[in-house]
């Protein structure tokens, strides 16, 4: 059995997928959750190759009882949960007046309310273990615009819901926290710039370089530097930091 056990969710790509390579360095086992089966095959080539066992887990983390059958794998192949990172989800950037309800809903189904039944759903082997919990939210929940309306409240509920979970955390030995990404060039983000450049008369690629600009930032992250972020706060050196909201956004954000 492995002595220490990750679960990452929207490992397929972008952060998720970081993430997984950086936590395959730490841990001796990590189980690679999302909805594209191949794609994760990719990451678990790659997650084998840096020396750590791996567990595909196939699963809709919008649809109810897909969380508890992630945790039963995961129990079932290593008997132990160290450490889980919720980075699946996003919500769609439309604005605040053209968003649907099946719009609304789709976004809170997957990155909240998929982190909130697969943290309670992993919790009693997280509090066997004394681990942690880490939920992706993102700048947005600090800067909220009607252009991008549905992000911003959910990401804001994400950090509400870890300060939560935190507070039960105290008592039952379970570290949660929260990062705050601002923009980082995964492949959503450049499926969001080839609309975005030719709305603002401009190619793809002076995109790259003004978009940071008009957000006040030098660049654009990359999402290795967030994976970073995400394996410090499930280390033994963040063992004392709960109910935190990290953020890390090249200074996007500039209030106190």
């Amino acid at each position: 059995m492995a002595q220490s056990v990750a679960i990452v969710t929207g490992a397929s790509q972008g952060i998720g997928q970081a993430t997984a390579l950086r936590l395959a360095r730490d841990f001796d086992a990590v189980v690679l959750v999302a909805r594209s089966h191949d794609k994760l095959e990719e990451t678990a080539r790659a997650v084998g190759e840096i020396g750590a066992e791996t567990l595909i887990v196939e699963a809709d983390l919008a649809k109810p009882d897909a969380a508890q059958a992630v945790v039963d794998q995961t129990l079932a192949a290593f008997g132990r949960i160290d450490a889980l990172l919720n980075i699946a989800g996003a919500a769609p950037q439309i604005d605040l007046f053209d968003m649907t309800d099946e719009q609304w809903e789709g976004g809170l189904a997957l990155k909240l309310h998929g982190a909130r039944r697969l943290t309670v759903a992993a919790w009693p082997a997280l509090k066997k273990a004394r681990g942690s919990v880490v939920l992706m939210s993102g700048n947005s929940a600090e800067t909220p615009k009607a252009a991008f309306a549905a992000v911003a409240a959910i990401n804001a509920a994400i950090v509400a819901l870890a300060k939560a979970f935190a507070e039960r955390g105290i008592a039952d030995g379970v570290q949660v926290n929260s990062v705050l990404p601002g923009a980082v060039l995964t492949l959503r983000r450049r499926s969001f710039l080839d609309r975005w450049a030719p709305a603002h008369g401009m190619s793809v690629d002076r995109s790259l370089a003004e978009f940071p600009k008009q957000a006040g930032i030098a660049r654009f992250g990359e999402a290795e530097e967030i994976a970073d972020l995400m394996a410090f706060l499930v280390s033994p050196g963040a063992r004392w930091m709960t109910g935190s909201a990290l953020r890390m956004d090249g200074g996007e954000v500039k209030s106190v």
